[in-house]
């Protein structure tokens, strides 16, 4: 089992995202047909009051980084867009941890604040590896159900 301690021994941005890379397969389903659970749980009270904790104990750096700010971008026209925090659990959920609503949901040893690119690396790579030898990416590769 991984952790956020651990990581945080990990000394750069770059070591933290080695750590925590899962090489899994772009377009896998992690919950399949059972997708709602975990939906629904990402939606829930509970949630969002524990992911604004970890945002500030992150600093809203990606990985923890001081030096990787996720930061608000600027769009054409002078819009500010807001900046997408996700909080990626270190260890993955499965079903069962959201039915029974274990420990590993809720366990700040186990989740990290990342943008939604970090997101991506750590799930699938960054295209260096055999999953995605070509690093080739196609819009919703990683969303097969909204194709």
């Amino acid at each position: 089992m991984k952790s956020y301690s651990e990581m945080c021994r990990c000394g750069t941005f770059e070591e933290r995202l080695k750590y925590l890379q899962l090489h899994g397969t772009v377009g896998k389903d992690t919950f399949g047909f059972d997708r709602y659970l975990n939906q629904d749980f990402y939606r829930s009270k509970e949630w969002r009051q524990f992911r604004d904790r970890i945002i500030v104990r992150d600093g809203g750096c990606d990985l923890g980084c001081k030096d990787h700010p996720i930061a608000d971008i600027t769009a054409s026209g002078g819009k500010v867009s807001r900046a997408r925090i996700t909080i990626h659990h270190i260890n993955p959920l499965t079903k069962e941890d959201i039915l029974e609503h274990r420990e590993a949901l809720f366990d700040p040893e186990n989740v990290i604040s990342v943008s939604d690119a970090t997101h991506k690396a750590i799930h699938y790579g960054t295209g260096g590896g055999p999953k995605m030898p070509d690093g080739e990416r196609t819009a919703g590769d990683t969303c097969p159900w909204r194709k």
